[in-house]
């Protein structure tokens, strides 16, 4: 064993038996390096990621090229998921350098953490022009011992480059209407029809662009969303056996998926199709949500109410092997052939509609075989994504069991994953958390607190949802340049402090405060909130115009922030027949809060109406008769 047996990280655990003296990022890494004037090997990974797994099987499992790596170099393993600091950093190196990024993300370090050379996966053998992982070790070393002076240079330009990326200069362009629709005219021109999605194979799920063409809700960008719904859903990519979508598609038909599961993909496009059966009605939109969260709380849901991230695409070293069948595997089931689609190796891939006793019977059989594996650490940063998706599930389809499970997941994300003070924790895992979070743990748990009120009614997680927002704004904001930095003002000072702007394939951290920022500025009546998330948008406006598909959720705040405001308060239950027709329909550039408080500015002097729950329409503040009969309730 080494080092990382003590880690928190599953991932790292996972290379705790490797013969490679593996250190976790840290002071102690460090003080060897500068001790023996080595330069540091960081190897950047997750514990889900297939090249992962091969590159350490190949290289780090391998006594004779361990040794050499422990010899050369001092080792570092990180978790991109738990640091994403250092992930932001070696991955901006690794394109800055090569043109292309990936994972395991391969960063060779001064001591004082400059990068000087990055790369991705290196095989145990030169293979297609790629030098084989020993020689690159050897040349690596060579160059710091020779040319020491021209490595200290370029890893000082490398560094003021990645530091000096997050002081750009806001935009000054007025923030339109025309910019919107040139965006959704951007993201139509990559519109592929056959099958839905954006651009070619491999084929991403963009649930921040689907969300966007909902709010414009034209016929054109509706069409666009069911056919990237339905061709997403129609199976391989969308696991129809068990619920949950795995990663991407290999294939433009969303057939041959690459097999992990996040927790963020699956929350995020719970909410989309969600929101698309509430304005489409199509059911089969609702089966989708009530199918992947069952999946969720099925097989990721941790003893004390949160979620773990992952699974793994391979099952016993194969990827796919749990999720395929062979025919034989197939006629034992009794699943037909019409449902079967060619894999590789003689298996197949689950395709069509199934009726539920087919698939249920098909799961319990399925559910017996070798799973893969579970990363069972808890994100913050997901469970804020996932905590949206549940609770106004919940609410708006009237489960009360997944109103339970998004209570405790509000209470698990402000009972372990929060400290003393307050601050949110990144990542927990058997009892055990990794360091203090980062901006988008803060932004999505803020705006899952959002979604648990209203789905609730209950005061207290919107006045969580406003204190974890204004802490956010306290230790990321960036008071120069405007937005958010991805870690905190007291973070580790040897990572470069960056921006995360581009929202793919999940909202960025600046894209999700801002929108955040932009509802809880209308509930509270405060323009500084609202001036703070203008100031995301300004940074994001030049590169929002050239790719918009990247930037999708800074379009839905730019959005809401270009919308006429509409404010709902409602005093009284959730459940009353007043407040249901209000909350109805998709209203995404409303803003809603649930009383009475005299706690909340928008709840302030307002109550039942002889004693009966009431709905406030108000315009910035200014509000119209209340109503307390569903037919009176204006949409």
């Amino acid at each position: 064993m080494n080092r990382l047996a003590e880690a928190t990280s599953p991932y790292l655990l996972q290379h705790a038996e490797n013969p490679v003296d593996w250190y976790e990022w840290g002071d102690a890494a460090f003080a060897r390096a500068r001790a023996e004037d080595k330069p540091l090997l960081v190897s950047v990974g997750y514990s889900s990621c297939h090249w992962c797994h091969v590159m350490a099987h190949e290289s780090f499992e391998s006594a004779t090229t361990a040794a050499l790596m422990n010899e050369l170099f001092v080792n570092v393993k990180v978790d991109r998921e738990e640091r994403p600091d250092v992930d932001a950093v070696t991955m901006e190196a690794t394109v800055g350098m090569t043109g292309s990024g990936g994972w395991p993300t391969t960063v060779f370090m001064t001591p004082d953490a400059k990068p000087f050379y990055a790369g991705t996966y290196f095989p145990p053998e030169p293979r297609h022009g790629i030098p084989s992982f020993p020689e690159l070790l050897r040349a690596v070393a060579e160059t710091w011992r020779e040319r020491r002076g021209d490595i200290e240079r370029q890893a000082s330009r490398i560094d003021d480059g990645l530091r000096s990326t997050a002081r750009s200069a806001p935009s000054h362009e007025p923030l339109t209407s025309s910019l919107l629709a040139a965006a959704a005219q951007g993201i139509a021109a990559g519109f592929e029809p056959a099958y839905g999605g954006f651009g070619r194979a491999p084929k991403f799920p963009a649930a921040s662009t689907l969300e966007l063409l909902l709010r414009r809700g034209d016929q054109r960008s509706l069409e666009m969303v069911t056919a990237t719904l339905d061709g997403m859903a129609a199976g391989g990519f969308y696991d129809l056996v068990g619920g949950g979508f795995h990663r991407y598609s290999v294939d433009d038909r969303w057939l041959v998926p690459h097999f992990e599961k996040m927790l963020y993909d699956n929350a995020v496009l719970t909410s989309t199709y969600l929101h698309a059966w509430v304005v489409t009605g199509k059911t089969r939109y609702r089966e989708i949500v009530e199918e992947t969260l069952g999946y969720l709380l099925r097989e990721l849901l941790l003893p004390g109410g949160g979620l773990a991230s992952a699974h793994d695409a391979d099952t016993d070293g194969v990827e796919g092997l749990t999720y395929t069948w062979t025919l034989e595997e197939a006629d034992e089931v009794g699943l037909p052939h019409e449902h079967l689609e060619p894999f590789e190796h003689g298996r197949y891939i689950v395709r069509g509609e199934l009726d539920p006793e087919l698939r249920s019977r098909v799961l319990a059989v399925r559910d017996e075989r070798v799973q893969p594996f579970r990363d069972d650490k808890a994100l913050a940063s997901w469970n804020g994504l996932a905590l949206a998706a549940l609770a106004e599930a919940g609410y708006r389809l009237e489960r009360d069991d997944w109103l339970h499970a998004a209570r405790a997941l509000g209470a698990f994300l402000l009972g372990p994953l929060s400290a003393e003070d307050g601050r949110l924790y990144r990542a927990l895992r058997d009892g055990r958390t990794s360091g203090l979070g980062y901006l988008d743990d803060y932004a999505n748990v803020a705006h899952g607190l959002i979604e648990l009120h209203v789905a609730t009614g209950e005061l207290r997680w919107l006045l969580e949802a406003h204190r974890v927002a204004l802490l956010a704004v306290e230790l990321f904001a960036d008071a120069e340049a405007g937005g958010f930095f991805l870690s905190p003002v007291d973070g580790d000072a040897r990572v470069a402090r960056t921006k995360d702007l581009q929202d793919s394939p999940i909202p960025s951290g600046n894209s999700m405060l801002a929108y955040v920022l932009l509802r809880l500025g209308r509930i509270w009546g405060d323009d500084e909130l609202e001036g703070r998330a203008v100031s995301v948008f300004r940074l994001v406006e030049p590169a929002l115009r050239r790719a918009p598909g990247f930037f999708a959720w800074a379009l839905c705040g730019i959005e809401l922030r270009l919308s006429a405001p509409r404010e709902l308060a409602i005093v009284g239950s959730v459940d009353s027949p007043v407040a249901r027709a209000a909350l109805a329909s998709f209203q995404p550039n409303a803003v809603v809060a649930v009383g009475p408080s005299e706690h909340v500015p928008l709840l302030a002097g307002k109550d039942l109406v002889d004693g009966k729950p009431a709905v406030y329409v108000c315009e910035r503040f200014a509000c119209r008769m209340p109503v307390t009969e569903p037919e009176e309730v204006a949409v």
